[in-house]
């Protein structure tokens, strides 16, 4: 199914932080933060190449966010066996005590996780068998998490985390030199990985194959929302969705659309009805 056109207008909310009212406001994509998108890894997830099907977005390796970043994801990848983790042994230094090489300079000298066979160090590859080995396809990080029965946004980069979420910044002058500070919660559509993103074979956020959840994201996704905007910040912001949804639910067909659904999971629920026909 080919994607929806991804500048379509959205319902947004702002509110001041609990946490710091004077100091930061968020404004929030509802339309994105209510639709039905799920990750759908191993489950239909096309990757971003053509060639790389099983890859899904690991295909580049991830950029760190920070120094801070980096050295979290070096400690939980000395966690990993040679059992769980295929590039194990491309990993290890070269000299006993030495750093794990997860890591490399891009070429814009960025920090990020390297590159092993054309994709993340961390991508254990679909089909692959080894002596030993019993680990499953996808992210190792990502089963680290599991393993150790904590949240992945614990054990994996940010940017991996926090897809397809994205938090960005920005200052408004509302006059006589007073600013507020904007934090923004959206959508991290294919636009957002910059000039590449237009080369991406298949992406998710605006596909109705990845609108197929149980849930909206500001629940499927609470642990990362929570992590990016606090406690409190996400309580408010559950709060207004919870609202929404149950409007929306109330709401008569004729008011619908005064809430602005995502195309995508509009476009998934017209394909489920078209299939039980």
């Amino acid at each position: 199914m080919p994607e929806v056109v991804i500048d379509f207008p959205r319902d947004w909310v702002e509110f001041d932080n609990p946490a710091d009212p004077f100091g930061e406001r968020f404004r929030c994509d509802l339309t994105w933060l209510t639709s039905n998108w799920t990750c759908i890894y191993g489950n239909g997830c096309k990757g971003i190449y053509a060639d790389r099907p099983n890859d899904g977005c690991c295909s580049e390796g991830a950029l760190y966010s920070d120094k801070k970043d980096e050295e979290r994801v070096l400690k939980f990848a000395k966690k990993l066996k040679r059992s769980q983790w295929q590039y194990f042994d491309k990993a290890q230094p070269k000299k006993k005590g030495g750093k794990l090489k997860i890591s490399e300079v891009d070429e814009d000298g960025d920090r990020k996780t390297r590159k092993v066979d054309n994709g993340c160090i961390f991508l254990n590859r679909k089909g692959h068998t080894a002596e030993g080995f019993t680990g499953d396809f996808g992210c190792v990080l990502h089963h680290l998490a599991q393993s150790e029965g904590v949240h992945f946004v614990k054990t994996k980069p940010d940017v991996c985390w926090q897809l397809p979420i994205r938090r960005s910044f920005e200052k408004v002058d509302l006059g006589d030199d007073v600013e507020v500070s904007i934090t923004v919660i959206g959508e991290y559509e294919s636009r957002g990985w910059g000039p590449g993103g237009e080369d991406f074979h298949w992406y998710c956020t605006s596909n109705s194959d990845a609108h197929v959840g149980k849930d909206p994201v500001y629940l499927s996704n609470e642990a990362e929302l929570t992590e990016l905007m606090g406690k409190k910040a996400y309580a408010e912001l559950k709060q207004i969705c919870d609202a929404r949804m149950e409007i929306k639910r109330a709401a008569s067909p004729k008011l619908l659309p005064l809430l602005l659904e995502h195309p995508a999971t509009t476009l998934a629920r017209k394909e489920a009805a078209e299939s039980k026909k």
